[in-house]
């Protein structure tokens, strides 16, 4: 949980380095969170589960998105790698495979490696 809540600590920060551990984890639990709000507004069809799953997504729009971008970083590549998931067909996949991959071992231009400290 304490990644989750790391990640939403740095809000807006696109500068840096994240760990291929604290992408993921963050990742696992902003869909379960996600997957429990659509499944209490399926079961009770109360509109405030609806409402409460807008506002949920809305807001972590920014966090999800700076998150992706510096595991980019941590992996060498600029962040505007994140647009690559806009080709059609193909591009969630090279995406994710940009993600999946491991980070640099040493500092680069980004930051310095994230598991060193």
């Amino acid at each position: 949980m304490s990644y989750y809540l790391d990640v939403l600590k740095k809000y807006a920060s696109f500068g840096g380095r994240a760990r291929r551990k604290e992408f993921w984890m963050f990742t696992l639990i902003h869909v379960v969170i996600l997957f429990a709000l659509v499944g209490l507004y399926s079961a009770t069809e109360v509109g405030a589960f609806y409402y409460l799953y807008i506002a949920y997504f809305l807001g972590t729009i920014i966090p999800t998105l700076a998150v992706t971008w510096r595991r980019l970083h941590d992996t060498g590549r600029s962040g505007g790698w994140y647009f690559i998931s806009f080709v059609p067909v193909i591009g969630g996949f090279w995406l994710l495979a940009l993600l999946v991959g491991a980070g640099q071992p040493q500092d680069n231009s980004y930051g310095p490696n994230p598991k060193a400290a």
